[in-house]
């Protein structure tokens, strides 16, 4: 840099390069067979200095403490390129050099996330103080003064080494929290759909054999979100939610829910939104008990009320789908915009497997015959851009229905008086 001062870090060296050749030097070797073998010392060094000898100073120290492992280089330009390589855990760095100095390196280093911990200790025979404030503001760990003294390097090395390696170890155990957290996260997600595909089923089953519809619905309100372009966590959990659109009936006594007997005409008039249809065949009760069936929503809407995001929006299915987009739906007589999204999403899947799936009651209408029911209701049954975006998915659609199809037992015959009908 051009601020720095014109001194040369080389200059503080003397012949010869490697001390300590002599018995009496400081940081000799020891003399003679009964020197101890000193033990390796675990970390890997990195000198950046642009005088050999410096290095070879350098590192002949540290070699006597018990470090092996060492990646010089005399070549600052080199230098960020080699570190990147070899990611030593610690940086023995000089200032001042040619093409790139230390200042610039250590800028580099610290703007990289991988070196974030890495230590950085500056050699430098430079006294300015406010080359020192520039480094400590780069995130200098330490200063090391020229000529060195292996008496204050092998400590200084020593303790950066320590933090590398107690920091590297907080990073490694935090890695293996987060794993355990995301398996964890994962079992758990697939407990939760355990239980509310049980959960939904033990519902449907109640009055249908297979359960299966419940799983068709749930695919075909996560087909037609999808192709309304909405998230992919709100597909996911519609996918989910849906399955639980009439867990209400799990709060219906089977004495009402499959009670025989046939609506008289101003009972049949609570459901006959359905009926207008054809969609539906409705399973016979009496008046009374016609409307504690309908209260199915409001009792499922109170079981999922409380709890995460997907049975708060479960709750909301289980409360609006059977609204009408006209108004004239129930329980609450929501239209249009005011019935939940997840609402008049499921309206459509819940309806259309009510007309296209065999029952033990009732045979399956063909394809094209529900299509055209369900057109019929646009805009009065059916949130009309709902619609566009079931029709767009009719492969979707029939590779669902094909994937869980039902196989029921035909119902015994019974009396023309008797012919029974179900709600879904």
């Amino acid at each position: 840099m051009s601020s720095l001062p014109n001194t040369s870090d080389s200059a503080v060296f003397s012949a010869p390069v490697v001390p300590g050749s002599g018995p009496g030097s400081p940081g000799a070797l020891p003399q003679g067979n009964s020197a101890k073998p000193v033990p390796t010392l675990p970390g890997k060094i990195m000198i950046v200095d642009d005088e050999i000898a410096n290095v070879l100073v350098v590192k002949k120290y540290l070699e006597r403490a018990g470090y092996r492992n060492f990646e010089t280089t005399t070549d600052s330009s080199a230098a960020f390129r080699i570190l990147e390589s070899s990611m030593p855990d610690v940086l023995l760095l000089d200032i001042n050099m040619p093409n790139v100095d230390g200042i610039q390196i250590l800028e580099r280093v610290r703007q990289d996330p991988r070196f974030k911990h890495l230590p950085v200790l500056i050699l430098t025979a430079n006294t300015d103080e406010r080359i020192k404030l520039v480094c400590l503001e780069l995130g200098a760990t330490d200063f090391l003064l020229k000529p060195v003294d292996p008496m204050d390097l092998t400590p200084r090395v020593r303790n950066s080494l320590q933090s590398k390696s107690f920091q590297d170890r907080l990073q490694h155990h935090a890695a293996e929290l987060e794993l355990k957290v995301e398996q964890r996260t994962r079992e758990l997600e697939a407990s939760r759909r355990e239980v509310i595909y049980c959960l939904a089923r033990a519902a449907e089953m109640r009055d249908n054999d297979t359960g299966n519809h419940v799983i068709r619905v749930g695919r075909f309100a996560g087909i037609i979100a999808g192709g309304m372009g909405l998230p992919d966590w709100f597909v996911r959990d519609i996918e989910m939610a849906a399955q639980l659109h009439d867990v209400g009936k799990i709060a219906i006594p089977d004495g009402i829910l499959l009670k025989p007997g046939k609506l008289e005409p101003e009972e049949f008039e609570v459901i006959q939104n359905h009926v207008k249809f054809g969609h539906q065949i409705i399973q016979p009760h009496t008046g009374s008990d016609a409307r504690r069936m309908r209260s199915h929503v409001e009792l499922g809407a109170d079981m999922l009320s409380n709890g995460s995001a997907l049975m708060r929006l479960a709750a909301s299915i289980a409360q609006t789908h059977h609204e009408r987009f006209d108004g004239t739906g129930y329980p609450l007589g929501l239209a249009g915009n005011d019935i939940p999204l997840e609402g008049r999403i499921t309206a459509v899947a819940d309806v259309f497997d009510a007309l296209s799936a065999e029952r033990p009651y009732k045979k399956a209408m063909p394809r094209e015959k529900c299509f055209a029911i369900l057109e019929e209701g646009r805009g009065t049954h059916f949130d009309p851009e709902v619609l566009d975006a079931f029709f767009e998915c009719t492969k979707e659609i029939v590779r669902v229905q094909l994937d869980y199809m039902d196989h029921c037992e035909p119902a015994p015959p019974k009396p023309l008086e008797e012919t029974p009908s179900q709600e879904d």
